[in-house]
């Protein structure tokens, strides 16, 4: 681990600053911090995946490992199962190194980590020991957006992919879906971050992404100013360096049905909302952006978690 401590130097676990939200929680004696994780590295699901952007997956798939717990919790979160930390194998970094091997050996496109924020210190170190290994795919930091721009600075040359979420542009909605009403300014931050990083998009000649930085919204039902807004600023601030990825594939989830000041999301978005999203794209100029057709706002986008592909 001592290879890899000064590439994270300044963020730790234990007291926890690996997180925007700063909790301080000692997860080294036991603790678990906001994400609801402690010192200890859950994985719900490793496997390839072949429902990321057609960059990310193409025909082989993606190797996706989820991590449990989550920094941010969205009330509305399609994977809330583990955000949750409901779901969830232990395992040590040294099986978190073979979990990604065994994915480069099946195939995988990359090594796609999902929600690893708050896990930063061993996945970093878990990465390093499997390029140390013949780990050679491209590595892809799939996160919420809200991260810390200096923690995202220090995974330069361990991670060459950032497929981000940027959630919200309206502080109000941060606030009432995700708890986080600094989310817009941390997001901006992080995002400059990833894209200071990451450095120029760079494809191979089949169309993966090898470097880049790819932002995903995802249309939530009602909220098209909130998606605008997120749209317009991506695209002036970077246009074509940074790709967008334009989700309607909201689902209405249990946790929802009793919870008050979420009545609008107990639907699905509507085929006029997304359309009228896109065009708006269209209408700034957006070129680099992938778009989702057909109905996508089922549960069976959704992955089973039942420790699928745990070593």
């Amino acid at each position: 681990m001592s290879e890899t401590l000064p590439r994270l130097e300044g963020y730790q676990s234990s007291p926890c600053n690996l997180c925007p939200r700063d909790c301080g929680a000692l997860r080294g004696k036991g603790k678990a911090g906001y994400c609801l994780a402690d010192e200890r590295i859950f994985v719900a699901r490793a496997s390839l995946h072949m429902w990321e952007e057609p960059c990310i997956s193409g025909e082989t798939g993606s190797g996706t490992v989820f991590f449990s717990g989550c920094s941010l919790r969205c009330v509305y979160c399609q994977n809330y199962e583990i955000a949750a930390a409901r779901k969830g194998k232990e395992v040590t970094v040294e099986e978190l190194s073979d979990l990604f091997l065994s994915l480069q050996e099946k195939g995988a496109a990359n090594i796609n980590l999902v929600t690893p924020d708050h896990y930063a210190p061993p996945v970093v170190e878990a990465v390093c020991r499997a390029k140390a290994r013949g780990l050679k795919v491209p590595v892809v930091y799939n996160c919420s957006g809200y991260a810390k721009a200096g923690l995202i600075r220090r995974l330069r040359g361990i991670v060459d992919i950032f497929l981000a979420d940027f959630k919200y542009m309206e502080a109000e909605l941060a606030e009432r879906f995700s708890s986080a009403p600094d989310y817009p300014q941390v997001a901006k931050k992080a995002l400059a971050a990833m894209a200071e990083t990451a450095g120029e998009p760079f494809f191979d000649e089949k169309g993966m992404m090898k470097r880049g930085v790819i932002v995903r919204h995802l249309l939530l039902p009602g909220h098209k100013k909130n998606a605008k807004a997120v749209i317009r600023y991506v695209h002036e601030t970077y246009g074509d360096r940074v790709y967008l990825s334009l989700m309607n594939q909201y689902t209405p989830m249990e946790q929802l049905a009793d919870r008050e000041g979420c009545g609008e999301l107990r639907r699905r978005v509507t085929r006029r909302e997304y359309e009228a999203v896109v065009d708006y794209a269209l209408s700034l100029g957006v070129k680099n952006a992938f778009i989702q057709e057909g109905e996508t706002a089922k549960e069976s986008f959704i992955p089973d978690f039942e420790q699928g592909g745990i070593l």
